[in-house]
Protein backbone atom coordinates (compact mmCIF):
# COMPACT_ATOMS: atom_id res chain seq x y z
CA UNK A 1 0.00 0.00 0.00
CA UNK A 2 1.38 3.42 -0.94
CA UNK A 3 1.90 6.00 1.76
CA UNK A 4 -0.76 8.70 1.22
CA UNK A 5 1.74 11.42 2.09
CA UNK A 6 3.89 10.79 -1.00
CA UNK A 7 3.74 13.84 -3.20
CA UNK A 8 4.36 12.40 -6.67
CA UNK A 9 2.13 9.35 -6.28
CA UNK A 10 -0.56 10.99 -4.14
CA UNK A 11 -3.89 9.20 -4.33
CA UNK A 12 -7.02 11.30 -4.02
CA UNK A 13 -9.07 8.86 -1.90
CA UNK A 14 -6.43 8.49 0.80
CA UNK A 15 -5.71 12.21 1.02
CA UNK A 16 -9.30 13.42 0.88
CA UNK A 17 -10.13 10.83 3.50
CA UNK A 18 -7.83 12.65 5.89
CA UNK A 19 -9.64 15.88 5.09
CA UNK A 20 -12.98 14.25 5.80
CA UNK A 21 -11.55 12.71 8.93
CA UNK A 22 -10.76 16.19 10.17
CA UNK A 23 -14.51 16.83 10.29
CA UNK A 24 -15.51 13.77 12.31
CA UNK A 25 -16.74 12.91 15.80
CA UNK A 26 -17.39 16.40 17.11
CA UNK A 27 -20.74 18.06 17.94
CA UNK A 28 -20.64 19.58 14.47
CA UNK A 29 -23.96 21.35 14.18
CA UNK A 30 -23.42 23.17 17.46
CA UNK A 31 -19.80 23.88 16.61
CA UNK A 32 -20.71 25.44 13.29
CA UNK A 33 -23.17 27.76 14.96
CA UNK A 34 -20.73 28.84 17.69
CA UNK A 35 -17.29 28.97 16.03
CA UNK A 36 -15.51 30.31 12.98
CA UNK A 37 -14.66 27.69 10.33
CA UNK A 38 -10.98 27.50 11.27
CA UNK A 39 -11.75 26.72 14.91
CA UNK A 40 -14.20 24.03 13.83
CA UNK A 41 -11.58 22.29 11.69
CA UNK A 42 -8.89 22.57 14.36
CA UNK A 43 -11.17 21.18 17.04
CA UNK A 44 -12.32 18.15 15.10
CA UNK A 45 -8.79 17.41 13.90
CA UNK A 46 -7.73 16.87 17.51
CA UNK A 47 -10.58 14.39 17.97
CA UNK A 48 -10.14 12.35 14.81
CA UNK A 49 -7.09 10.31 15.86
CA UNK A 50 -8.89 8.28 18.52
CA UNK A 51 -11.84 7.67 16.17
CA UNK A 52 -9.64 6.33 13.39
CA UNK A 53 -7.96 4.01 15.87
CA UNK A 54 -11.28 2.81 17.21
CA UNK A 55 -12.80 2.07 13.79
CA UNK A 56 -9.67 0.36 12.56
CA UNK A 57 -9.53 -1.84 15.67
CA UNK A 58 -13.17 -2.86 15.30
CA UNK A 59 -12.59 -3.91 11.70
CA UNK A 60 -9.37 -5.75 12.51
CA UNK A 61 -11.14 -7.63 15.30
CA UNK A 62 -13.91 -8.83 12.99
CA UNK A 63 -14.15 -12.63 13.03
CA UNK A 64 -14.81 -13.21 9.33
CA UNK A 65 -15.52 -11.43 6.07
CA UNK A 66 -19.24 -11.16 6.75
CA UNK A 67 -18.66 -9.53 10.14
CA UNK A 68 -16.06 -7.18 8.68
CA UNK A 69 -18.43 -6.11 5.91
CA UNK A 70 -21.17 -5.50 8.46
CA UNK A 71 -18.87 -3.36 10.60
CA UNK A 72 -17.67 -1.48 7.53
CA UNK A 73 -21.27 -0.79 6.55
CA UNK A 74 -21.96 0.54 10.06
CA UNK A 75 -18.85 2.70 9.86
CA UNK A 76 -19.77 4.15 6.47
CA UNK A 77 -23.33 4.81 7.61
CA UNK A 78 -22.12 6.66 10.66
CA UNK A 79 -19.54 8.52 8.59
CA UNK A 80 -22.22 9.81 6.21
CA UNK A 81 -24.50 10.75 9.08
CA UNK A 82 -21.68 12.70 10.70
CA UNK A 83 -20.55 14.45 7.52
CA UNK A 84 -23.95 15.61 6.31
CA UNK A 85 -24.21 18.51 8.81
CA UNK A 86 -20.88 19.96 7.64
CA UNK A 87 -20.52 18.98 3.96
CA UNK A 88 -23.08 20.52 1.58
CA UNK A 89 -23.61 17.37 -0.47
CA UNK A 90 -26.77 18.65 -2.25
CA UNK A 91 -25.04 21.83 -3.44
CA UNK A 92 -21.88 19.96 -4.46
CA UNK A 93 -23.86 17.35 -6.41
CA UNK A 94 -25.75 20.02 -8.38
CA UNK A 95 -22.47 21.80 -9.07
CA UNK A 96 -20.96 18.54 -10.34
CA UNK A 97 -23.90 18.13 -12.75
CA UNK A 98 -23.12 21.59 -14.09
CA UNK A 99 -25.37 22.88 -16.86
CA UNK A 100 -26.62 19.34 -17.44
CA UNK A 101 -28.77 19.61 -14.33
CA UNK A 102 -31.08 21.80 -16.39
CA UNK A 103 -32.06 18.74 -18.45
CA UNK A 104 -32.52 16.55 -15.37
CA UNK A 105 -35.82 16.03 -13.60
CA UNK A 106 -36.01 16.75 -9.85
CA UNK A 107 -36.10 12.99 -9.31
CA UNK A 108 -32.90 12.49 -11.34
CA UNK A 109 -31.18 15.31 -9.46
CA UNK A 110 -32.13 13.73 -6.14
CA UNK A 111 -31.02 10.28 -7.25
CA UNK A 112 -27.67 11.64 -8.39
CA UNK A 113 -27.23 13.41 -5.05
CA UNK A 114 -27.81 10.12 -3.24
CA UNK A 115 -25.46 8.14 -5.50
CA UNK A 116 -22.79 10.85 -5.49
CA UNK A 117 -22.86 11.16 -1.70
CA UNK A 118 -22.76 7.41 -1.14
CA UNK A 119 -19.86 6.98 -3.58
CA UNK A 120 -17.84 9.75 -1.95
CA UNK A 121 -18.41 8.49 1.56
CA UNK A 122 -17.55 4.90 0.67
CA UNK A 123 -14.44 5.72 -1.36
CA UNK A 124 -12.98 8.11 1.15
CA UNK A 125 -14.27 6.27 4.19
CA UNK A 126 -12.26 3.23 3.15
CA UNK A 127 -9.27 5.45 2.46
CA UNK A 128 -9.68 6.97 5.91
CA UNK A 129 -8.68 3.69 7.50
CA UNK A 130 -5.26 3.91 5.83
CA UNK A 131 -4.43 7.07 7.80
CA UNK A 132 -1.05 6.34 9.37
CA UNK A 133 -0.31 9.09 11.85
CA UNK A 134 0.85 12.06 9.80
CA UNK A 135 0.45 15.46 11.41
CA UNK A 136 -2.60 17.42 10.28
CA UNK A 137 -2.16 21.16 10.75
CA UNK A 138 -4.71 23.93 10.27
CA UNK A 139 -2.79 26.95 9.00
CA UNK A 140 -3.52 30.40 10.45
CA UNK A 141 -5.49 32.84 8.33
CA UNK A 142 -6.51 36.46 8.49
CA UNK A 143 -10.03 35.38 7.52
CA UNK A 144 -12.08 34.85 10.67
CA UNK A 145 -15.33 34.16 8.87
CA UNK A 146 -17.09 36.93 10.75
CA UNK A 147 -19.43 38.78 8.42
CA UNK A 148 -18.44 36.58 5.46
CA UNK A 149 -20.31 33.88 3.59
CA UNK A 150 -17.32 32.11 1.97
CA UNK A 151 -13.95 31.36 3.56
CA UNK A 152 -11.00 29.20 2.50
CA UNK A 153 -9.54 27.07 5.28
CA UNK A 154 -5.96 25.95 4.66
CA UNK A 155 -4.58 22.74 6.07
CA UNK A 156 -1.47 20.59 5.62
CA UNK A 157 -0.78 16.89 6.02
CA UNK A 158 2.84 16.68 7.16
CA UNK A 159 4.92 13.53 7.06
CA UNK A 160 8.47 12.31 6.57
CA UNK A 161 8.12 12.42 2.78
CA UNK A 162 6.76 15.95 2.50
CA UNK A 163 3.68 18.07 2.88
CA UNK A 164 0.33 17.92 1.14
CA UNK A 165 -1.63 21.19 1.09
CA UNK A 166 -5.39 21.03 1.53
CA UNK A 167 -7.64 23.95 0.79
CA UNK A 168 -11.34 23.75 1.27
CA UNK A 169 -13.97 26.32 0.62
CA UNK A 170 -16.54 26.73 3.34
CA UNK A 171 -19.76 28.64 2.78
CA UNK A 172 -22.65 29.70 4.98
CA UNK A 173 -25.90 27.95 4.11
CA UNK A 174 -29.44 29.27 4.47
CA UNK A 175 -29.49 28.20 8.14
CA UNK A 176 -26.34 30.17 8.91
CA UNK A 177 -24.13 27.08 9.26
CA UNK A 178 -20.64 26.74 7.81
CA UNK A 179 -20.37 23.87 5.33
CA UNK A 180 -17.68 22.53 3.01
CA UNK A 181 -18.54 23.27 -0.63
CA UNK A 182 -15.30 22.38 -2.41
CA UNK A 183 -11.85 20.92 -1.82
CA UNK A 184 -8.46 21.39 -3.48
CA UNK A 185 -5.85 18.73 -2.68
CA UNK A 186 -2.27 19.38 -3.71
CA UNK A 187 -3.53 21.63 -6.52
CA UNK A 188 -6.26 19.24 -7.70
CA UNK A 189 -9.70 20.86 -7.62
CA UNK A 190 -12.14 18.09 -6.75
CA UNK A 191 -15.18 20.13 -7.80
CA UNK A 192 -13.74 20.61 -11.28
CA UNK A 193 -12.56 17.00 -11.46
CA UNK A 194 -15.98 15.55 -10.68
CA UNK A 195 -17.75 18.06 -12.93
CA UNK A 196 -15.53 16.99 -15.84
CA UNK A 197 -16.23 13.36 -14.98
CA UNK A 198 -19.98 14.00 -15.13
CA UNK A 199 -19.68 15.84 -18.45
CA UNK A 200 -17.68 12.98 -19.97
CA UNK A 201 -20.22 10.43 -18.77
CA UNK A 202 -23.08 12.57 -20.07
CA UNK A 203 -21.44 12.57 -23.50
CA UNK A 204 -20.61 8.86 -23.34
CA UNK A 205 -24.23 7.92 -22.63
CA UNK A 206 -25.72 10.30 -25.16
CA UNK A 207 -27.27 12.62 -22.61
CA UNK A 208 -29.05 9.82 -20.76
CA UNK A 209 -28.79 11.03 -17.17
CA UNK A 210 -30.26 7.83 -15.78
CA UNK A 211 -27.34 5.91 -17.29
CA UNK A 212 -24.87 8.47 -15.94
CA UNK A 213 -26.28 7.97 -12.45
CA UNK A 214 -26.45 4.18 -12.79
CA UNK A 215 -22.79 4.01 -13.75
CA UNK A 216 -21.43 6.72 -11.47
CA UNK A 217 -18.30 5.93 -9.47
CA UNK A 218 -15.77 8.23 -7.87
CA UNK A 219 -12.71 8.14 -10.09
CA UNK A 220 -9.13 8.70 -9.00
CA UNK A 221 -7.52 11.34 -11.25
CA UNK A 222 -4.15 9.63 -10.79
CA UNK A 223 -5.37 6.49 -12.56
Amino acid sequence: MKNPIQMKSMKIPACFAVLLAALLAFPLHQALADQDPHAVVEGVTEKLLSDISSYRKALNDAGDRSEREARMADFLGQLQQTLEPVVDFPWIALNVMGSHRQTATPEQQERFREVFTRALVETYGRGLLSYSGQDIVVLPSAESGAGQRRVTVRQEIRGADGRIPLLYSMGVDSDGDWKVVNVIINGINLGTTFRNQFAQSYSRYGGDIDKVVDNWAVQNPDN
